[in-house]
């Protein structure tokens, strides 16, 4: 299954500088991601704060104008030490982010503004667009290249099984489905679930130092009513505190994923036995109709195959409703944490909506595999098949002998 693609001279250039070249788009994506949380924070503030119409804040030698310019040195400051102390994947998505607003509103930061008006909020609207455009286009190409990839991988697949298939003389189960199908399905999913896990490790990085820095107002609110004698009293000292709810809330959703459908594998396996079954039945049909499709034969299969999906979607049925439920009950959470912090004014809408929105990035990549679970589900019913294939045609002994070209 690997070793045809990655281990193959021919497709070396292929297998390497693919999988190079898709981790450049995710890195852009990520950095991306990144600049549009920071943007989060301006766009709700400029929201929550526009200008009133008072006359006296237009006046010249306001004093609220002289505290403003000092309002701003500081958060001019803060931007140049939160670009310093950014990690490798952050710095390049906050020094971009602080060049739009440096182009747009010739400052570095926004946050520390008194208030906006509505030329704030349309200029916003143009930084985003120009995070979001780029977004969209190595996005797009990502997919496209991704795609490609996964089948030249199925194209190694495919050939290299069939060295050793043709020189079998016995007849094996499926074997028609598993070169033709299983390759291509194989390489699509192993592709698709590598780069969501690789988006997910980079995405962590990324976001963990972020919502690592948010959680301390939170805390603060959230836990300032709970007495020296409570059990949960230690909280109050522990860092990060939003970022381990994230991976506890993932790590528990996993366990249960994994007992509600640890039937799945084995179902979605004896599945595709049934249907490689009955396509053989009418491959065969199909040059002599005489002999093959007949009418109770065809019955006996389809029954079969029938009470294997009702199964299998019954078995689906309740691993969605508890998925669904899951992935709506997580929606809250952020905000009931927050609440307290908004609500004492220790944090606005704007930061509210950076911490939601970064919570949700690092929530969902400690569930990549609960969110993925379906398809991780079909992989391992796959892998099982081709595994079975390869013992069958010989395949993993005869490429020990002959090194595969």
């Amino acid at each position: 299954m690997f070793s045809s693609f990655f281990l193959s001279k021919k497709w070396f250039l292929w297998a390497y500088m693919g999988f190079f070249f898709t981790l450049v788009f995710l890195y852009i994506q990520t950095s991306l991601n990144v600049a549009i949380n920071e943007w989060y924070k301006d766009f709700y503030n400029v929201l929550q704060k526009p200008h009133p119409i008072q006359t006296e804040l237009l006046q010249e030698n306001n004093p609220n104008d002289i505290n403003q310019k000092k309002l701003q040195e500081q958060a001019n400051e803060n931007a140049k030490k939160a670009l310093e102390g950014a990690n490798f994947l952050n710095k390049s998505s906050l020094a971009y982010y602080q060049f739009l607003l440096k182009t747009f509103f010739q400052t570095q930061s926004i946050a520390m503004k008194q208030y906006y008006d509505i030329n704030d909020f349309y200029t916003l609207i143009i930084v985003f667009l120009c995070i979001a455009l780029p977004y969209v286009i190595i996005a797009t190409i990502n997919i496209y290249f991704a795609s490609i990839y996964a089948f030249k991988w199925r194209e190694a697949m495919t050939f290299s099984y069939l060295q050793f298939w043709k020189n079998k003389d016995d007849n094996i189960e499926g074997s028609s489905q598993r070169i033709q199908e299983d390759t291509y399905n194989f390489s699509k999913i192993v592709e698709s679930l590598g780069l969501a896990f690789i988006k997910a490790l980079m995405t962590l990085i990324a976001f963990i130092p972020i919502l690592w820095g948010l959680s301390g107002s939170v805390s603060e609110a959230l836990l300032s009513g709970i007495d020296t004698d409570s059990t949960w009293y230690f909280l109050r000292n522990v860092d990060g505190l939003l970022v381990y709810v994230a991976l506890f809330i993932s790590l528990g959703g996993l366990f249960i994923s994994w007992f509600i459908g640890i039937k799945l594998p084995g179902l979605e396996y004896n599945n595709q036995k049934a249907e490689a079954a009955f396509r053989k039945e009418l491959v065969f049909a199909e040059d002599n109709r005489q002999k093959y499709a007949k009418n109770e034969t065809m019955f006996e299969l389809f029954t079969g195959l029938k009470l294997n999906y009702k199964k299998l979607f019954l078995h689906y049925g309740y691993f969605n409703i508890w998925l669904i439920l899951f992935e709506q009950i997580i929606i809250i959470i952020p905000f009931l944490a927050m609440a307290p912090s908004l609500f004492t004014g220790i944090i606005t809408l704007g930061v509210v909506m950076q911490i939601n929105n970064a919570f949700d990035q690092v929530r969902s990549s400690f569930s990549v595999f609960i969110t993925n679970w379906t398809t991780i589900t079909q992989l391992r019913s796959i892998y099982k098949r081709l595994n079975e294939f390869e013992m069958n045609i010989a395949y993993k002994k005869g490429c020990l002998k002959n090194k595969i070209k």
